[in-house]
């Protein structure tokens, strides 16, 4: 553990080195980095821990036979999973519509299926979070980032 923090040190001076143009373009490469690999764990319905996402309720087929996809496709889109960076942060959140979606999920809360009002209780599954890949993964991009 104190390996992590003599490193943590050397990464903060070697940040502070850097003018804020380029600590921007360094937190913007470590969120699209993170998203890509936030988006790769939602499709394999994987909390940041390893286990596995709790399987979804059997449906009632309808009639018709609608197409049966996995679970959220569409929240790990580029498109609703946004990357913001400034010089001193970089985050990952989910926009518009789809926030409300995803915190439902992510936090196990209750809420709405259908219009007429129906409510059901969610399981938790975790969409954001970090586990030790992404430690490693920072810290090569930070690495990288400062070597060229």
């Amino acid at each position: 553990m104190s390996n992590l923090h003599e490193l943590d040190a050397y990464l903060v001076r070697l940040l502070g080195k850097l003018e804020a143009p380029q600590r921007r373009a360094l937190a913007r490469a470590i969120a699209v980095e993170l998203r890509r690999r936030q988006s790769a764990r939602i499709a394999a319905q994987r909390n940041p821990d390893g286990t596995a996402y709790e399987p979804r309720k059997p449906q009632l087929r309808h009639k018709r036979g609608g197409i049966r996809r996995s679970m959220f496709t569409r929240l790990r889109m580029a498109k609703y999973m946004r990357v913001e960076a400034s010089p001193n942060a970089a985050v990952i959140t989910f926009a518009g519509k789809v926030r409300r979606i995803a915190s439902v999920h992510h936090f196990g809360l209750r809420d709405r299926v259908n219009k007429n009002g129906l409510t059901a209780k969610y399981p938790a599954r975790e969409l954001l979070g970090i586990d030790d890949g992404d430690v490693e993964l920072v810290t090569d991009v930070i690495l990288r980032h400062v070597s060229m």
